[in-house]
């Protein structure tokens, strides 16, 4: 059977390439496109919409790369609507996550949220997760391009929450007396992690995690050269989005981690 998939955000930079990704795919359709900056475009002979309702009833699956505004406006449409929803937007609040599981849980479609759908960056974080309890110390450095508004990412937040959750003794206290440029040890979580963001023009979604003890470092990394990286974890939630009810955040349950 075929998906027909509708993408909000069919103009951005990865909302467009996930366009072109449900179109290459066999047992994808891409049925409907919305994006207000772009009304009446055509995108592989669809044309671009600015109303919501324009996907209801026309599409089984919607993919939502926008920003938070727009997608608080759209999920609940969605979920009252029977629609499932795979969400690669960020910054969600926890009020926002649960009026999301509230709407979806009541409604019969799922709703798919992750930080990242670059394989590899999740197991980045899996990997990451795994070191936690054997390190004394950890950082986390993520790189992006200058365009990301939000910061520290999705995927670095994710990270944190994680290998807090790993390690709950927490890494130790900051050695660093002075600071001699304010902010050069970057954002310190209480757990004493220390994250740092880099918005950088060249770059697309890169993330280390570095983690030391007694004679010894490991640095985990994961670098996204193009957008097109996500478009496999994209898919695999199109066509899986059915099988996990309500909400679900991150696309470890989809790799079976």
């Amino acid at each position: 059977m075929t998906i027909r998939v509708g993408v909000i955000g069919a103009g951005g930079k990865v909302g467009s390439t996930v366009c072109d990704a449900v179109e290459a795919a066999p047992d994808c359709e891409l049925a409907a496109a919305l994006d207000p900056q772009i009304v009446g475009r055509d995108i592989h002979g669809i044309t671009v919409t600015d109303r919501i309702d324009d996907l209801v009833g026309e599409v089984d699956v919607v993919v939502d790369f926008t920003n938070l505004a727009a997608a608080r406006a759209n999920l609940p449409v969605l979920a009252g609507s029977g629609v499932h929803a795979v969400v690669g937007t960020t910054g969600f609040t926890e009020e926002d996550l649960a009026t999301l599981g509230e709407a979806f849980g009541a409604g019969g479609a799922s709703c798919l949220i992750a930080p990242n759908f670059a394989i590899g960056a999740v197991l980045m974080m899996r990997f990451a997760e795994m070191a936690a309890p054997h390190f004394e110390r950890a950082e986390i450095i993520e790189l992006h391009h200058e365009q990301k508004l939000d910061a520290p990412s999705g995927t670095a937040m994710k990270t944190l929450d994680r290998m807090v959750a790993a390690a709950p003794d927490g890494f130790g206290a900051d050695p660093t007396e002075t600071e001699t440029l304010p902010g050069a040890r970057g954002a310190r979580h209480e757990s004493g992690i220390h994250l740092h963001s880099v918005r950088m023009r060249g770059m697309v979604a890169h993330q280390e995690v570095l983690l030391g003890t007694m004679g010894e470092t490991i640095t985990i990394r994961h670098d996204s050269y193009d957008r097109s990286s996500f478009m496999p974890g994209v898919l695999l939630a199109v066509r899986n989005i059915t099988d996990y009810p309500g909400l679900t955040i991150g696309l470890e349950p989809f790799l079976g981690l």
